[in-house]
């Protein structure tokens, strides 16, 4: 794995409010909430969220709570300070596959076996030995690392 960090993702209560707070109050640039027509059910995500585009290509994904724990495949519970995915994008779905296996290896727990999102990536998630949730990704409509 490299050393860096792509995406950020804070799970919030309410994404309008969320977006304002960023963009509106902190000044932080976003072309608003994206992906609404992905509108998810009971157990598939939907797909809405808030991007902001950060320093050295660090993205922040303002993603609902609902959302990103169905998407995680981990129980919602009450919400908690610190309650976020790290995301970590990789250049092709075979690399999301092989960086997947070898946290498991290290031992990580699987929460989410890699698949297709219905917005367009492919990605799968796995807890840390602490218990911080990753998410691996490969867009192919962005110019993944190396």
């Amino acid at each position: 794995m490299d050393a860096r960090i792509d995406v950020i993702t804070l799970a919030v209560a309410d994404l309008d409010r969320a977006l304002a707070f960023y963009r509106d109050g902190l000044g932080l640039i976003s072309r608003g909430v994206l992906g609404t027509e992905f509108a998810g059910d009971e157990d598939t995500p939907a797909g809405a969220i808030a991007l902001f585009e950060l320093q050295s290509g660090l993205m922040l994904s303002l993603y609902p709570r609902t959302e990103l724990a169905k998407d995680a495949r981990v129980a919602l519970g009450p919400p908690k300070p610190g309650e976020f995915s790290i995301g970590h994008m990789v250049g092709s779905r075979a690399g999301v596959d092989a960086l997947l296996s070898q946290a498991q290896a290290a031992g990580a727990t699987l929460t989410d076996q890699p698949h297709d999102r219905p917005w367009g990536i492919y990605s799968g998630y796995f807890r840390d030995p602490d218990g911080h949730l990753w998410e691996i990704i490969y867009n192919p409509r962005y110019r993944s690392p190396a």
